[in-house]
C-alpha cells in the first residue's frame, strides 16, 4: 500500500481505508455490546439481583451511561498526551475486567458498580476512536467516514438485543457479559496488531491547565463547537430515552415481548440506513444542511407521532413506524454534528473529544433519564420528550449558527476535501 504524506484532510495510508472503519466502528461499538444485548436480559436479572421495581432495572442502562460520561472528560486527554493506542488498549483492558465483575454480580450494587466502571473505562473507546479520526480527516470528509463508521456501528445494536435473546435461550443472563468479554478481548487484539498510533509527536499536548484551560475555552468561545455539542446532547436524549424505556414498552405497552428482538432490529438498522445515505450525500450538500434538515423532520415525526397517541390511534404498527423515522432522522444529526463542532480541534483533538463526550453524555442521559423515568405504561411521555428535545436542538443550532441555517462554509479545506475513501 501507497503511503501518502500525512495532511489535515488525508489519512496516512499504513491501514486500508476499509479496515480502518470497521475497526473504529467495532471501537465504538463496545457501547452497543454493552447496553442492547441487556435489554431482553432486564426482567431476569431483576428477578435475580431482587430489583425492587420495574423502572429501577433502568438504572442498568442508565448507571453505564453515567460512567460512559465521566470516563470520556479523562480518556482523551491522556490520549493526548501519551499517544491513542497506549492509552486505548489500557483502558480496554480495564474495561475488560469490569465485565468479569458484572457477570459474577450477586447484588444489585454490585451490577451497578461494575456497570459503573465499565462505562468508565468505556469511554475511551468512544473518545479516543474520534480523536483517532479526527488525526486523520475534518470537516465534510470527516462527517463522511464518521457516517461510514457509524452505519457499520449500527449493525452491532440491529442484531445485539437478538444476540441477547439468543443466549438467554440456552444460558443464563450472566453469559451475555462473558461473550461480551470474549468480544472485547478480540477487538483489543485487532487494535493492539493492526492500528498504527495517529497522534503526530508534534502534535503531543502535555497534562496541565494551561494547556486543558486553553481547549475547553477555545470550546466554548467557538460558537459552532459549545452550540452543535450542546444540540448533539439535546437530540441524543431522545435516544437515550428510547433506549431505557424500550423494553417496556415492548414488553408492557404492546404485551410484544416475543418479536422485540426483531422489532428492535428494525428500528435500529433505519439508523445504520440513514447513516449510509447521509455518508453518500454528506460531500455534496455539507454536514450543516444535512443535520439541519434531518432536525427538521425528527421535530415533525414527533409532532406527528404526539397527535397519533392524543387521538388513541397508537398501535404497535404505528409505534415501530414513527419511530424507525425517528432514528434515521438522528443517524443524520450524530455524525454531522459530532464533525462540524470537532472541526476547529486539528490540535489538542483528544481532549476537544472528550469534552465533547462528556457534554454530550451528561445533557443526554440527564434528559433521557427524566424521560426514561417517567414511563406510565404509555408512550405519551417518551413521545412527548423527543419533540421538546427536538425544538430545543433546533434552538440550540440556530443560535450557534446565528440565524444563518443551511449553509455551506466556503472553505475548501473542510468542504470537498481530496480524500480517496476506496
Amino acid at each position: 500500500m501507497t503511503r501518502t504524506p500525512a495532511s489535515p484532510t488525508a489519512p496516512a495510508r499504513d491501514i486500508h481505508f476499509r479496515e480502518f472503519v470497521l475497526l473504529c466502528a467495532c471501537l465504538m461499538a463496545m457501547n452497543a455490546l454493552s447496553i442492547d444485548p441487556m435489554l431482553p436480559a432486564l426482567p431476569a436479572i431483576g428477578r435475580d439481583l431482587a430489583i425492587p421495581h420495574p423502572n429501577d432495572r433502568q438504572l442498568i442502562i442508565s448507571v453505564y451511561f453515567a460512567g460512559l460520561g465521566i470516563g470520556s472528560l479523562l480518556f482523551g486527554v491522556l490520549s493526548d498526551r501519551f499517544g491513542r493506542k497506549k492509552v486505548l488498549g489500557s483502558a480496554m483492558a480495564l474495561f475488560i475486567l469490569s465485565s468479569i465483575a458484572c457477570a459474577g454480580a450477586h447484588s444489585f450494587a454490585m451490577m451497578l458498580i461494575g456497570r459503573g466502571s465499565a462505562g468508565f473505562f468505556a469511554g475511551a473507546s468512544r473518545v479516543i476512536t474520534v480523536g483517532i479520526i479526527r488525526d486523520r480527516f475534518r470537516g465534510d470528509a470527516m462527517a463522511r467516514v464518521m457516517s461510514l463508521i457509524f452505519a457499520v456501528f449500527m449493525l452491532i445494536p440491529v442484531m445485539a438485543p437478538s444476540f441477547g435473546q439468543a443466549i438467554l435461550w440456552v444460558a443464563p443472563w450472566r453469559w451475555i457479559f462473558w461473550v461480551l468479554v470474549i468480544l472485547a478481548s478480540l477487538i483489543l487484539t485487532w487494535m493492539l496488531v493492526r492500528l498504527p498510533e495517529t497522534l503526530l509527536p508534534e502534535n503531543r499536548v502535555a497534562i496541565t491547565p494551561g494547556a486543558l484551560l486553553h481547549t475547553v475555552g477555545t470550546i466554548v468561545r467557538t460558537r459552532s463547537a459549545i452550540g452543535y455539542m450542546l444540540a448533539s446532547g439535546v437530540v441524543m436524549s431522545g435516544l437515550i430515552g428510547f433506549i431505557l424505556s424500550v423494553q417496556q414498552i415492548f414488553f408492557d405497552v404492546f404485551d410484544a415481548q416475543k418479536i422485540f428482538p426483531i422489532a428492535f432490529a428494525c428500528i435500529a438498522g433505519c439508523m445504520g440506513i440513514g447513516s449510509l445515505v447521509n455518508s453518500r450525500l454528506v460531500s455534496r450538500f455539507g454536514a450543516r444542511r444535512m443535520s439541519q434538515g434531518a432536525l427538521l423532520v425528527f421535530i415533525l415525526v414527533a409532532l406527528i407521532h404526539l397527535t397519533v397517541i392524543l387521538a388513541g390511534r397508537e398501535t404497535l404498527v404505528t409505534f415501530m413506524l414513527l419511530q424507525a423515522m425517528t432514528m434515521m432522522t438522528i443517524a443524520f444529526t450524530a455524525s454531522n454534528f459530532s464533525a462540524i463542532s470537532m472541526e476547529p480541534f486539528h490540535k489538542g483533538a483528544g481532549a476537544a473529544s472528550s469534552f465533547q463526550a462528556f457534554l454530550t453524555t451528561a445533557v443526554s442521559v440527564t434528559l433521557g433519564s427524566i424521560v426514561g423515568r417517567a414511563f406510565d405504561g404509555t408512550t405519551l411521555p417518551f413521545t412527548l420528550g423527543l419533540l421538546v428535545f427536538g425544538s430545543l436542538s433546533f434552538l440550540t443550532v440556530f443560535w450557534a449558527e446565528r440565524g444563518r441555517m443551511f449553509t455551506r462554509p466556503h472553505l475548501a479545506a473542510l468542504r470537498d476535501p481530496e480524500v480517496d475513501f476506496h
